[in-house]
């Protein structure tokens, strides 16, 4: 099998290659390495797979150095005819779709980036899956789709037609593209909706990294909604287990899908959606009290009204990915927090 991995500097898609790669699988990884948030860090994870400034920076691809059947290219999604050349050439069996651009606040000021990565990127996605007669594309959505819903745990069978921010609205378009490709072309397509993934390599966007940067500054906390947030917070090597579980089983028609009654969770055609999460809606103040407890200070913490675009609370239905996968987080918030901490000090020389 050969798996593309888009976003391979990003997060998710690292911890996705370096898994793909121990299993002695083939891996192309592709990623724009773009500045939403610090570059430095995009290469650093590109160097842990053993794909150099020099190569990664080059727009050709290049084989790791040290981990046998990976390559790496630099590409943007947007770029329609490189995807078309690279779907063309490499003949993909299985596609996982990481890249994106992501961030909610974001989208708030910068729209079109959400667009052009996320509507367009993704067209270029597809149109590579249908060209290529690939046998399982697996793509990233997320939590962020339930917007204004209250109903919890929140479950792929509810409403998600609500979003309350673009980058949400990007997601859920996804979801409604990739069904109509499994509709027409017989696709098979399955759809994650990860829920606030942290880990060592994290995001430095995100409230955990954020907070851990603050704590050992001795600067402010923003606490949104006056700290009056939960999250579902779900450890990265636990996601990426899911990941590489579900792009093992092409989704398949549901055969007893009932289109008088439709179940958005599943489809007459090859269409799956399903959340990935730790199924706990988690106090930000817990988080805090993990990070201050991992880097030995107090936070100072800043209360601050409720951001545009954002959520009060989230927490994963799992029956679902549970039923058909057998898959269930592992690590909780304490342990994962602490060796998020342990690598956090080790790259930001804390």
């Amino acid at each position: 099998m050969k798996t593309l991995v888009t976003g391979a500097a990003g997060f998710l898609g690292f911890h996705l290659c370096r898994l793909l790669a121990a299993r002695g699988e083939q891996v192309v990884g592709i990623d724009s390495i773009n500045s939403y948030y610090d570059p430095g860090l995009k290469l650093a994870r590109l160097r842990e797979l053993g794909i150099s400034r020099e190569d990664a920076q080059s727009g050709s691809l290049q084989p790791s150095r040290t981990l046998s059947g990976v390559r790496f290219q630099k590409l943007a999604l947007e770029d329609r005819a490189g995807m078309e050349a690279l779907f063309l050439q490499e003949g993909f069996q299985r596609i996982c779709h990481l890249a994106a651009q992501a961030g909610v606040r974001y989208s708030l000021v910068n729209p079109r980036a959400y667009v052009d990565a996320n509507v367009v990127g993704f067209l270029n996605v597809l149109e590579g899956c249908r060209a290529g007669r690939a046998g399982h594309l697996v793509f990233a959505s997320s939590s962020s789709v339930y917007g204004l819903s209250r109903r919890m745990p929140f479950s792929e069978r509810g409403h998600s037609d609500h979003p309350v921010s673009l980058y949400a609205a990007s997601k859920k378009a996804n979801e409604m593209m990739a069904h109509a490709y499994a509709h027409l072309h017989g696709l098979p397509v399955t759809g994650l909706r990860f829920f606030t993934v942290y880990g060592p390599w994290g995001r430095p966007d995100m409230a955990y990294y954020k907070f851990a940067r603050a704590i050992a500054e001795g600067t402010p906390i923003d606490l949104f909604n006056s700290g009056e947030m939960k999250r579902d917070f779900t450890y990265v090597d636990d996601v990426v287990d899911g990941i590489a579980r579900v792009i093992e089983r092409p989704a398949a028609p549901d055969a007893s899908w009932d289109a008088e009654s439709p179940d958005p969770s599943s489809s007459s055609a090859p269409f799956r959606i399903y959340n990935i999460g730790s199924s706990r809606a988690e106090p930000l103040s817990r988080l805090v009290a993990a990070l201050e407890r991992g880097l030995g200070r107090k936070a100072v913490c800043r209360k601050l009204p409720m951001q545009p675009g954002d959520v009060t609370a989230t927490e994963a239905d799992l029956s679902l990915l549970e039923r058909d996968f057998g898959w269930k987080p592992a690590t909780g918030l304490d342990d994962g927090v602490a060796r998020f901490v342990e690598w956090f000090k080790s790259y930001e020389n804390v």
